[in-house]
């Protein structure tokens, strides 16, 4: 990851941090409705280039590119959330609005005890054997658990388990890989 790309992950993490606060203080306003206007805000954005283009040009003065999120969202969004996008323009964050969406689930998530996982098996898994692993993880980390499921035939067997990053690999071409690199060092 480059050191902009994280530079960009820790500010939008702040912001939506900052965001949750707010929301969290008027018991009124639905933490996934603040979630949706975000979202719909940041596909707009990634899904127009010239959207995009305005935002990311710094040519444009912070009261031009208001006018254009005013017309834009104004009336489309939650207050607070209207509110925000202004308190991002002013501090010429509003180029990072997706990944303030993607922190701002994450912070839900947390405050909802979920966990995503991703979990690769060798081959297609029945649904009642990933219950039972989505059952055992839960069980394990007491939180409720959303799986991404994948299939990499290359591991042969077992699974590997990427939870916030960190990964479990428990398959077998991963023990097949330790192997080799012990017997090389002996």
């Amino acid at each position: 990851m480059t050191a902009a790309k994280q530079n960009n992950e820790l500010v939008a993490k702040r912001w939506a941090k900052a965001l949750m606060e707010l929301v969290q203080e008027d018991a009124g306003i639905s933490k996934e409705d603040v979630l949706d206007d975000l979202r719909e805000v940041a596909e707009n954005i990634e899904a127009s280039k010239e959207l995009s283009e305005v935002i990311n040009n710094p040519s444009i003065s912070v009261d031009e590119k208001q006018d254009v999120m005013s017309k834009l969202f104004q009336n489309r969004v939650m207050p607070i959330v209207y509110n925000f996008l202004f308190a991002l323009n002013l501090k010429k964050r509003l180029s990072i609005i997706p990944d303030i969406a993607v922190e701002f689930q994450k912070e839900l998530e947390e405050l909802k005890n979920m966990l995503r996982v991703e979990i690769t098996s060798a081959i297609e898994l029945n649904d009642e054997r990933k219950d039972d692993i989505r059952n055992r993880i839960a069980e394990k980390l007491q939180k409720d658990i959303i799986v991404k499921w994948g299939v990499d035939p290359d591991i042969i067997a077992g699974l590997i388990f990427n939870v916030n990053e960190t990964i479990v690999d428990t398959s077998i071409r991963h023990k097949l890989e330790s192997l080799s690199k012990n017997i090389i060092k002996a």
